[in-house]
This record gives structure tokens, C-alpha cells and sequence, in this order.
């Protein structure tokens, strides 16, 4: 049985096909389309999955779209007319979205897939984020959190899971809890973003490393936006906000009253401690160090919102095991913080935790629940793009008159080529296998340098990614070695580290042993990686530490500034041509600057 599950027209399209209850693929449609947080229907991503499934749109079974769009046309229009005529602006932008693709969604994936009306299905957003969580999961059953900026009204859920894997009941998902629109923890910490300069829906997590330079001296203003109960209930002071009266506009003047100022989008980021050498521009360090601890503050209230649905849900519920989903379960700091300050045993965070994870939701819930499959699939690893191999990298290489050295069957020769050159400080680009599934590099489509140097993260911000030189990088350990660096519990066992999504505290007398990827603090958003799961990979960090003694390499993902991670062999060329990587490993291929193949 064939499930195509679809997200788009908010943010991060993507698409996702299940075969029988297993993943066969899965893509953002940026990958594809090459356009940053691309919010388009999904054509690139659905021909992909089809293609890699070997079928056609005729051959599906179902097509299951991640929310309900006249639930969701019903919320735009409701408040709209509640808060006119302020809302003029939003009226005109909705409605013209919405007679657009938006409305007419079944009738635009009957005519690109070729199904019939009945075949189409709507899954509630959060029903969706729910389902990508629980049924990817190891656990017979588990806690739920959801929580975002807006699904159909829903904004947050709370709920209990089961699913036993041996089929002897039903498999269910009861999200007995919510928060509606306009109060919203996502759109919350979205206003804070827009205010500290990024942008909404992209800019979130450069917010969450603004962050540990700061220090949380506004949470009190913080909370005269937000209410938080013990109960995990809160709600916001709608008179800060304008969202849900504007299309442009998160906040308004009585926000900026109480914070100042909002910081511009293309001034230098830079406090005393991020950068002692400006000491002496003594007005713009004290207004960063002001916006680095507002950052600080509205991370610290979130912690605490989350903390206190954690410990109510698990108070009701006592579950040993949380799911959560949703763009905020994409707040790694704050996930370990729950995973460490509440009674959980552990947390399951499938890797496309947004949007983007909506079209796998999708097709679990019509899987599991609709049609009553019995489960087959734990997601353990993110590797479900597209893939590319020897001889198709080979002919682009050839066809583009591209130096090389081709190590063929001799991977040994290629990993140790490619260490040296690590050791030797070069930076390499990586580009092998299915590209990930979900926002983050986990070693298909990275770059990776030796953490062991502090200035490395200053050579790889400013002179390869060319982007804020605040930005934290990940370090890649191998499982059985990460307990004698990270603070965290079970760590070689756990999955939120095989994804990236959550930040661990670093051993004290580690704390200089890789200080390329120690980001402010003492913490690392960590990978952790095995040899089952990708054995490349992971031989270049274990001979990186038979080497060194440090069984651990610096990771970025394969991108440029405002571009999104590579995905074909042309990608990687062009990315590793306009920055300052020094070499490139393509499959078997390694592939050097300025016609130097070897």
C-alpha cells in the first residue's frame, strides 16, 4: 500500500511516501526547487518520492494532505472580521492566498497525481505533527506535545499515544489538551525574532544562538506578554501583538515601548565575549549585549512554558516516554532542558519536527489510524533524499571537465586521504548517499573541519558559510565515545543526539578539547553516529580520533548563506566552487581547488 503524505503553502513544503508503513522517501521541496523555505506545492519533492518509489501518482493508494483548509479559511476569515478594520491588509493578503492554490487544494493533487476525490485525504495539523512524532518512535506508547505558530486554530496540544507494536490494540492518538489562536508559544517567540532582527519562519534558531551571550535579565517584561500556568496553560496579552490583525507586522508600538528599539537586520552581532577585539566600539557592544539578553529572556520563558506542559502532561498522564513535534520541538536547548527537568526517561523528536514533518504525519495517521496497520517503522536515521552514485557523479565530473581522484572500491584510501587533510586544517565538503530528511546535516551533505581549534570557527563562518560569526557549529561523535564528552543522559543510546536536536552541557575537563564546536556556555549541539547507520561517516570521525585522541569532528551542513543544503552533484560543485572549502569528497571522488584533482 502506497501513502503520498503533502505539506505546503505556509512554510517548508516537503513530501513523504510510505510503502506498506515504511519510509521509502522524503524531501523538502527546497532541495529541489533551490529556494530557500520554499512554500510552493511540492512538484519537485512529489516526483521525487514517486521516482524513488518506482510508481506513478495513479498508483497511490491515498494522497493525505497535513492540515484541514477550510478549518484553516474559517480561523483566517473569523479573525478578520474580529479585528477590522485594522485587518484590511490581512483580509485582502488571505483571501487572495486562499481563492488561489490554497482552496482548491484537493482538486490541484487530483489533477498532478491522477487520483480520484476519494482517494484524497485531510489530516488535522496537529493530528498530523502528532502522528510524525508517535509513529516514528520506538515507544508502545507515550506523552504528546505539539506545539507551533498555528495549524486549522490550534497552536499547542497535549495528548497520550498508544500503539502497540505487536498489534494487540488500537493504535490511538488522543490529544485531549489544546491552545487555540492567537495565544501561541511559536508566534510568541516568533515577534522576538522579528524584533532581534531575523526572519520569521528561518530566523528562530539564530535567536536560540544569540542567546547564551546574553543574559536573561527581562524575563519580568517577557511575562507581561505571557501568562504561564503550573497546569502548562498560558496565554498571551494580545495589546503587544499584531499578527492576527496584520500580514506584515508581529508587534506592535506598545511592544516596542516596553523593549526599544528593534535591532536592524544587517548590523554586526558581536558582545565582549563574542568578540573581545571590538572592545572599543562601546555603544554598539552595550546595544548587542541588550538585544543578546532579551534573547536570553524570551528563551528562558519558553523553557519554562515547556517545562510546565512537560511535568503536567506527565503528572496526568505518567507516561515513562515524551513525542513531541511541532517547529518549537526544534529548540534544542530547550529539549534537553525538558529531557533533564522533568520525569520523562527520554524524549522521541523525529528529525523534520516542522512543517516539513506534517507530510510524513499525514501518512502515518492515515496508516495507523484510518485504515488500522499495525505498526513497522522506527525512524533512526534521516537519510531519505536522494542519492547519488559513482557513475552519475563521474559523468557530471567528466562532462564539466573537473579534476579528480577516484578511489573506486578502496574506501580505506579515500577516508585516510580525507583525514589528512582534516589534520592538515583543510576544509572538507561532504557529499555521499540520501541526502537528510528534516533541516539539519547529519554527514550526507555537511562540512567538516577539525574542532579542535577555536579560529576554525571563525574561518568556516566568515570565509566558507559566510554568515553571522555568532553561529554555533555541531560536533560529530561516535556513540560509544560521546558519554566521556557530553553531559548527557544515555547518550550513545538516545535518538534526539542522532538528529542534532538537542544541546548538551560538555564534561568540564573537556571543555578546550574541541572548542570549534564549544559554543557559549560549555555546550555542543550534538550528533552522535554509528557504524551501522553510516559507515563512512563514521570511519572519518573514529580515525579523526585514533589520530588526535579526539573521536570527534567539527560538522556544518553544505550550504552557502541563504541557500539551501545541496542536494545534487551540480549543488555541491557550485557551493564548493564559490566558497572557501578546500576539498570536495563526492562518493568516491575527491576533488580539489584551482584544477587540483589530486
Amino acid at each position: 500500500m502506497d501513502i503520498l503524505g503533502i505539506s505546503c503553502f505556509y512554510h517548508d513544503s516537503a513530501a513523504a511516501l510510505l510503502r506498506d508503513g515504511a519510509l521509502v522517501a522524503a524531501s523538502m521541496e527546497e532541495r529541489i526547487s533551490r529556494k530557500k523555505h520554499d512554500s510552493g506545492f511540492p512538484h519537485g519533492a512529489i516526483d521525487f518520492c514517486l521516482e524513488r518509489g518506482g510508481i506513478t501518482g495513479h498508483d497511490l493508494d491515498y494522497v493525505v494532505f497535513y492540515e484541514k483548509p477550510m478549518v484553516k479559511v474559517g480561523r483566517i476569515l473569523q479573525t478578520a472580521l474580529s479585528t477590522f478594520p485594522r485587518s484590511w491588509d490581512f483580509w485582502r493578503e488571505a483571501v487572495t492566498a486562499y481563492v488561489g492554490e490554497k482552496f482548491w487544494i484537493k482538486s490541484l493533487l487530483q489533477q498532478h497525481l491522477g487520483v480520484r476525490p476519494e482517494q484524497v485525504l485531510f489530516c488535522d495539523h496537529h493530528l498530523a505533527h502528532a502522528a510524525s512524532a508517535f509513529f516514528a518512535s520506538p515507544y508502545d506508547e507515550a506523552a504528546v506535545i505539539t506545539v507551533d505558530g498555528v495549524g486549522e486554530w490550534t497552536t499547542t496540544t497535549l495528548g497520550f499515544a498508544r500503539g502497540p507494536w505487536d498489534g494487540s490494540a488500537p493504535n490511538t492518538i488522543d490529544l485531549f489538551w489544546e491552545q487555540r489562536f492567537p495565544h501561541s508559544l511559536g508566534l510568541l517567540y516568533s515577534a522576538f525574532t522579528a524584533f532581534l532582527g531575523f526572519h520569521v519562519n528561518s530566523g528562530e534558531y539564530k535567536v536560540m544562538g544569540m542567546a547564551p551571550y546574553g543574559e536573561p535579565r527581562y524575563v519580568d517584561k517577557v511575562k507581561q506578554l505571557i501568562t504561564l500556568n503550573a497546569d502548562g496553560s498560558f496565554e498571551l496579552n494580545m495589546d503587544y501583538f499584531a499578527f492576527h490583525h496584520s500580514a506584515s507586522q508581529s508587534i506592535n508600538g506598545r511592544f516596542l515601548k516596553l523593549f526599544g528599539a528593534p535591532r536592524v537586520h544587517s548590523d554586526d552581532f558581536f558582545t565582549a565575549r563574542s568578540d573581545p577585539s571590538r572592545a572599543g566600539e562601546t555603544e554598539a557592544l552595550r546595544r548587542n549585549q541588550y538585544y543578546a539578553d532579551v534573547a536570553a529572556s524570551i528563551q528562558a520563558v519558553t523553557e519554562e512554558a515547556l517545562i510546565n506542559m512537560a511535568n503536567a502532561l506527565h503528572a496526568r498522564t505518567q507516561a515513562k516516554y515524551l513525542v513531541m513535534a511541532g517547529g518549537v520541538a526544534l529548540n534544542s536547548v530547550a529539549n534537553y532542558k525538558i529531557l533533564t527537568q522533568t520525569p520523562f526517561e527520554d524524549i522521541y523528536i523525529q528529525p523534520a519536527a516542522g512543517d516539513d514533518g506534517g507530510a510524513l504525519g499525514a501518512a502515518l495517521w492515515a496508516y495507523h489510524m484510518v485504515l488500522g496497520q499495525p505498526r513497522h517503522m522506527i525512524m533512526s536515521h534521516a537519510y531519505y533524499g536522494e542519492d547519488y552514485d559513482d557513475a552519475a557523479i563521474g559523468a557530471f565530473l567528466d562532462a564539466e571537465g573537473i579534476p579528480y581522484t577516484y578511489y573506486g572500491a578502496d574506501d580505506d584510501q579515500l577516508i585516510d586521504r580525507v583525514v589528512q587533510e582534516i589534520l592538515d586544517q583543510k576544509v572538507i565538503g561532504l557529499f555521499q548517499g540520501r541526502f537528510e530528511w528534516g533541516p539539519r546535516a547529519l554527514g550526507n551533505r555537511s562540512i567538516v573541519a577539525d574542532p579542535r581549534r577555536a579560529e576554525m570557527k571563525e574561518i568556516v563562518n566568515t570565509k566558507i558559510k559566510f554568515r553571522e560569526p555568532f553561529r554555533p557549529f555541531a560536533p560529530v561523535v561516535t556513540c560509544e565515545d560521546a558519554p566521556d564528552y557530553f553531559a548527557y543522559p544515555n547518550v550513545e543510546n538516545a535518538y534526539l543526539p542522532r538528529f542534532m536536536l538537542a544541546v548538551s552541557p560538555i564534561h568540564e575537563d573537556k571543555l578546550d578539547v574541541a572548542q570549534a564546536t564549544t559554543h557559549e556556555g560549555g555546550t555542543g549541539r550534538l550528533q552522535t553516529i554509528d557504524r551501522q547507520t553510516n559507515p563512512r561517516y563514521y570511519e572519518l570521525v573514529h580515525r579523526f580520533g585514533q589520530a588526535t585522541g579526539v573521536p570527534i569532528l567539527m560538522n556544518t551542513s553544505f550550504n552557502l548563506r541563504g541557500e539551501p543544503i545541496v542536494s545534487t552533484p551540480a549543488n555541491a560543485w557550485w557551493t564548493f566552487s564559490n566558497s572557501g572549502i578546500d576539498w570536495l569528497m563526492m562518493g568516491s571522488y575527491l576533488i580539489g581547488k584551482d584544477g587540483q584533482g589530486k
